[in-house]
């Protein structure tokens, strides 16, 4: 290997990494604050390649079905008990719903192929992004209480549920979306494709504006308060449920905003967000589902050793990459003291 291969190597190590810190820390903000290991962020992000995809290609947005039926069955689930207390459902909810119709019909009489790009991807953002609380009020809202274990299982099976709804809206086929700009950055022998600045500059865009979030706005301190302990979150005025909202609204923003990045770079099909997303898992493992910097420097780490092990063992570089899971496993079960959760 000569110094221009490992440049290169590097070059989409980094991209790479940068997907993976950004699904790392939307994992580990969704689990310290709700305690649901996110097992379908994968589908946020194979939604948001689609979506753009599929608009650039002229295709119609069948994502916005999904959220009206999202919402509708969101509705549906609080009226038996708005009905006994003798009172309408919450208007956020009639809200959601309505828009959800009104972007449906934005969505059927704009050209969706002809817009500009920046364009496309806010309509995919709007599309993916309010699933997020949906998903969290339909399935984990009304199991908030239960065992981990409970809502491990109701992960994996909303994962499946959303991977089969995937391969019925956008066929097996695969696709690809149009790059951000054709311009790359020539250093020395090396040449920067110009999406993989994207990736990494709003990648770093996005953690500087996540550590403002966090630290400067009152919701951002009632989510980290949340995280630390819910019981004194709850005493201090603060909405769990509403922090679960946002928490899942955030991951869902991550996991579109991945895929509408990665979408120029690689051929995506309607399950491969399952398998990038594990691997922002093997990141957030090193963090020990706790620590964000740990969470995204282990993701990005995890990106360079993917992209030198297809270097030198292709063959063997996912056998590598979740390979390196083990040795933080055991670390962790060593030096943690183990306490029974009540149930």
């Amino acid at each position: 290997m000569d110094s221009q291969i490992a440049l290169l190597l590097g070059q989409d190590g980094l991209t790479s990494g940068a997907i993976y810190a950004l699904l790392a820390l939307s994992l580990v903000l969704v689990f310290s604050i709700t305690r649901v290991l996110l097992v379908p962020q994968g589908e946020f992000v194979t939604f948001g390649a689609m979506a753009m995809a599929g608009m650039q290609a002229g295709k119609p947005a069948t994502l916005a079905w999904l959220l009206l039926g999202l919402a509708a069955l969101r509705l549906a689930l609080m009226l038996p008990a708005a009905l006994r207390r003798r009172r309408l459902p919450a208007a956020r909810s009639w809200g959601m719903l309505a828009y959800a119709v009104a972007l449906l019909l934005l969505l059927r009489n704009l050209p969706l192929q002809q817009l500009p790009m920046a364009v496309q991807a806010l309509l995919a953002l709007a599309m993916v992004v309010p699933m997020g609380p949906l998903l969290y009020d339909i399935v984990f809202r009304p199991i908030a209480s239960a065992h981990a274990l409970v809502l491990l299982i109701a992960s994996i099976a909303l994962h499946g549920v959303l991977v089969g709804v995937s391969l019925l809206m956008f066929g097996a086929e695969g696709a690809r979306s149009e790059p951000f700009s054709g311009n790359g950055l020539a250093l020395g022998a090396v040449t920067f494709k110009a999406q993989t600045l994207w990736v990494i500059g709003v990648t770093l865009g996005l953690l500087l504006a996540l550590y403002a979030f966090f630290n400067h706005t009152l919701l951002g301190k009632a989510l980290r308060a949340t995280a630390v302990q819910r019981l004194g979150a709850e005493l201090m005025g603060i909405s769990t449920a509403f922090a679960g909202q946002a928490s899942f609204a955030l991951a869902a923003f991550i996991g579109c905003l991945s895929g509408i990045l990665i979408a120029p770079l690689t051929t995506l099909y309607f399950d491969s967000g399952f398998l990038i997303a594990l691997k922002g898992f093997v990141g957030a493992v090193t963090g020990g589902m706790a620590s964000y910097p740990v969470a995204a420097l282990g993701a990005g780490g995890i990106g360079l050793v993917e992209s030198f092990s297809t270097f030198w063992a292709s063959d063997y570089k996912e056998v590598i990459v979740f390979t390196l899971i083990l040795p933080f496993l055991l670390w962790r079960s060593l030096t943690t003291r183990h306490t029974e959760e009540e149930a």
